[in-house]
């Protein structure tokens, strides 16, 4: 039996209570873990501890594709200090493969690895160097096999298939093998609107390879228990989702697997995935000791999904007086070797083509495709950001071809309230397109030439290449462009997403006290800021304590698609209003035979206090409550969506949609080909800001995303080994401060009247047009047609 089962391990997620006299919704409230990060003491999910713990390693695939022959792990276990070597063969349960959607990733390489990085072997040894050692000490015989690696080698005659005999609910409407998923989407009649158009502009987009690029790795650490199960603290964005299929391959019963949510470095989608979770959860089972994992930046590379490649084929026409009237296109996203949450990047990708444009003639197809590339899913954005680049090309391009105005080509063809989507599913609720673009155009221009400075020289940081002082002025052009996006929020096409909540009323130290306790994933989005909000709201105390999320409550889905604000805020909500409603009728009970407004009136909570809409207090919480407790858990859902049909992509498939519109400011030295975004100002609808300093910065951190994959960020995969080349912050560049220009932001609040509180999800919009706004400033500054992202200083330069 494991020694010390029951010790809670260092750095353990507990209660956070913050007290304010207000603090609802509506206003900038301070995060409760804020100063705790900015000061080093938040526990962060690698710096958890246990007093007897091992520490876990990955071996991992050296090649792409290739048939294992032979494993020889006898010098890893003969090392001392080394525990436990475990290979597919040692796997406990029948089932050995896991996934979000389509089970078709494997815990440990079963005979043949499918891309670079792939796991093969865990290790656990009483140091990380000796876990690392024994690991390097594993011989794996491998015999190469062919490569697939794009669109070409995935669909040609006699094509290696990644996946052979597959049985997913996809493979029957694919017309290959090595496609995940297809979603056409047909609507009204191209080739009879194509005889309208006055204009007609094609276009082929590369969207490179982004990775969340998260700082915080991914780690965790795994507790086995004395009934046989595990109790694993980790940081993810999805509790529930890992719950389910991590306890199927470990042979346990969902509640002998108890999860706790740790603190978390940044996610972006990246941790949407198992990562470690299940390899640290074997290796404690099988030494009864407690495991941590925490992976190198260089693992870390390998051991998440990215931000799908594509390849985007448009067509667009347009009358001579701007009015679009057909588009057709095709998108080819590289899923790699595993499924992961590809299908509904694909939905989102075609139902999203369109862009936030009125368009009743459009023929489309998005396809995920099986390669031996790095496997990709989730990322901020979700298929919509790399539609937005190639829709947004297109405008500029119609727009230069008719002699507009790129914005006011744009507003002409703004979608508004009312506007049927490509899919046949109507907005119905604000779609402020055009004002966002107005917006943004009316901001006055930053001062040209800020380089030059009053005395002798230039100020060489205000100009591309910064303080490295390649330039003091001579070649450098300006570039304005603009871009304007639409995201959806939530799961789509009929997904049953919900999130719970649970809400505890009680008295303490004469005080009465909320606590909210829910699965949310806090990775940085401030929901446990806005939980704490919505509780002072509706239940009118200022002491709110947040319990730290876990499996002993409902499923809050998972932190992406925009959603927590809506769906575990609304859970939030939900109860809270239940709670209300239960002490309300206490009071009743209690006294209501003292005053008729307890049967009469409209009852509120404020400040601690049951009040009348005309403001008379009728009595204290904590006097009513006095020693007893409401506990309520309470699911709440969104209304219903349905799944895009399989052959025309018609169906109401989205719960909400979003709105954001950029303009870029660029300088660019044409002889190096260095980029300096001088300022890249947005707008956008956020329905209702529950707290305006969260949402700003919010807009920043995924404007600035954009900004990175625009002009440095991309996942270099060799296409003659489908290896890595750049998994490192040496090699991959993401935006510093020095990167990150000024950022104005102008929030609107148009309330969607199905939402709670009117809110609209916005933690993805920025990242969708950020990025087109961006290359369309330096295509006007260069006069260059920029089809590419990431934008490097040899396509400028002509040097490529």
């Amino acid at each position: 039996m494991a020694q010390n089962t029951r010790t809670v391990p260092a750095g353990t997620p507990t209660n956070v209570t913050q007290k304010h006299t207000k603090g609802g919704i509506g206003e900038s409230t301070l995060r409760p873990d804020g100063t705790l990060k900015v000061t080093g003491e938040f526990a962060y999910s690698s710096d958890m501890w246990h007093e007897d713990m091992l520490w876990g390693q990955t071996l991992r695939s050296t090649v792409a594709h290739a048939e294992i022959v032979s494993i020889d792990i006898s010098e890893a276990l003969a090392m001392p200090g080394v525990y436990s070597v475990l290979t597919y063969d040692d796997l406990p349960a029948e089932m050995k493969n896991y996934g979000l959607e389509i089970q078709d990733t494997p815990v440990l390489a079963n005979g043949r690895v499918r891309h670079h990085g792939e796991p093969v072997a865990l290790v656990a040894a009483d140091h990380p160097e000796t876990a690392r050692r024994a690991a390097a000490k594993i011989k794996i015989d491998y015999k190469e096999l062919p490569l697939v690696t794009d669109e070409a080698s995935a669909l040609a005659p006699g094509a290696p298939l990644i996946h052979e005999g597959r049985d997913d609910h996809h493979i029957g409407h694919v017309p290959h093998p090595n496609i995940v998923h297809r979603q056409p989407i047909l609507r009204g009649n191209v080739e009879e609107a194509r005889k309208r158009a006055d204009v007609i502009v094609e276009g082929e987009y590369t969207f490179g390879m982004q990775d969340q690029a998260f700082l915080g790795p991914e780690s965790g650490l795994a507790v086995p228990s004395e009934d046989g199960g595990v109790e694993l603290y980790v940081a993810t964005q999805w509790l529930h989702s890992d719950l389910q299929q991590i306890a199927p391959v470990l042979g346990l019963p969902p509640e002998k697997v108890r999860m706790t949510l740790s603190g978390v470095g940044g996610a972006f989608g990246g941790r949407e995935d198992i990562s470690m979770q299940i390899h640290a959860c074997l290796l404690a089972l099988a030494t009864n000791k407690p495991v941590k994992i925490v992976y190198n930046r260089f693992e870390s590379f390998f051991g998440h999904v990215h931000r799908h490649p594509a390849k985007l084929y448009y067509e667009h026409g347009a009358t001579k007086d701007g009015k679009l009237t057909h588009m057709k296109c095709k998108i080819v996203l590289d899923g790699g070797a595993y499924a992961s949450a590809s299908p509904a990047v694909v939905g989102n990708a075609s139902s999203l083509s369109v862009g936030p444009y009125v368009l009743e003639d459009v023929d489309i197809e998005a396809i995920a495709l099986y390669t031996n590339n790095p496997p990709c899913g989730a990322m901020r954005g979700f298929g919509a950001v790399q539609a937005c680049f190639a829709y947004e090309a297109q405008m500029d391009k119609l727009a230069a071809k008719l002699g507009m105005d790129p914005v006011e080509f744009r507003q002409l063809n703004a979608m508004e309230m009312g506007t049927v989507m490509p899919t046949g599913q109507v907005v119905d609720a604000p779609a402020p397109v055009a004002e966002l673009l107005r917006r943004v155009k009316a901001r006055p221009l930053p001062p040209e030439r800020q380089w030059e400075t009053a005395g002798e020289g230039a100020d060489v940081r205000a100009l591309p290449g910064g303080l490295s002082n390649t330039t003091h002025g001579e070649s450098v052009v300006r570039g304005v462009g603009y871009a304007v996006g639409i995201k959806n929020v939530g799961f789509s096409e009929g997904f049953d997403d919900y999130s719970t909540a649970r809400v505890r009323l009680e008295v303490i130290n004469g005080e009465a006290v909320a606590m909210v306790h829910t699965a949310m994933a806090e990775v940085g989005q401030g929901g446990i800021t806005v939980h704490a909000q919505i509780a002072r709201t509706e239940l009118g105390v200022t002491q709110v304590t947040i319990h730290p999320a876990d499996t002993q409550v409902g499923s809050a889905g998972s932190t992406s698609a925009s959603r927590q604000t809506y769906m575990t805020g609304g859970a939030v909500k939900n109860t809270c209003e239940a709670v209300r409603e239960a002490l309300l009728e206490i009071g009743r009970r209690k006294n209501g035979s003292y005053h008729p407004a307890w049967a009469t009136a409209e009852l509120l909570l404020e400040g601690g206090k049951i009040v009348t809409d005309g403001g008379e207090v009728l009595a204290d919480i904590a006097e009513i409550l006095e020693d007893e407790a409401i506990d309520l858990e309470l699911e709440y859902r969104h209304h219903p969506t349905v799944p895009f049909d399989l052959v025309t992509g018609q169906g109401n498939g989205h719960v909400q949609y979003t709105f954001a519109a950029h303009r870029a400011v660029v300088e660019v030295d044409t002889e190096l080909g260095l980029v300096k975004v001088v300022e890249l100002a947005t707008a956008q609808d956020v329905g209702k800001a529950l707290n305006m300093l969260s949402v700003v910065g919010q807009i920043q951190g995924g404007t600035t995303q954009g900004l990175g994959v625009a002009i440095m960020e991309e996942i270099i995969v060799d296409p003659k080994t489908a290896k890595v080349r750049n998994p490192s912050f040496t090699d991959y560049l993401i935006p510093t401060i020095l990167d990150t220009p000024t950022i104005p932001v102008d929030v609107l609040e148009l309330a969607d009247p199905k939402a709670p509180y009117g809110l609209r999800g916005m933690g993805e919009a920025p990242t969708l047009s950020s990025t087109p706004a961006v290359i369309a400033a330096i295509r006007q500054a260069t006069g260059l047609d920029i089809t590419k992202t990431p934008i490097r200083p040899e396509m400028l330069t002509g040097t490529l």
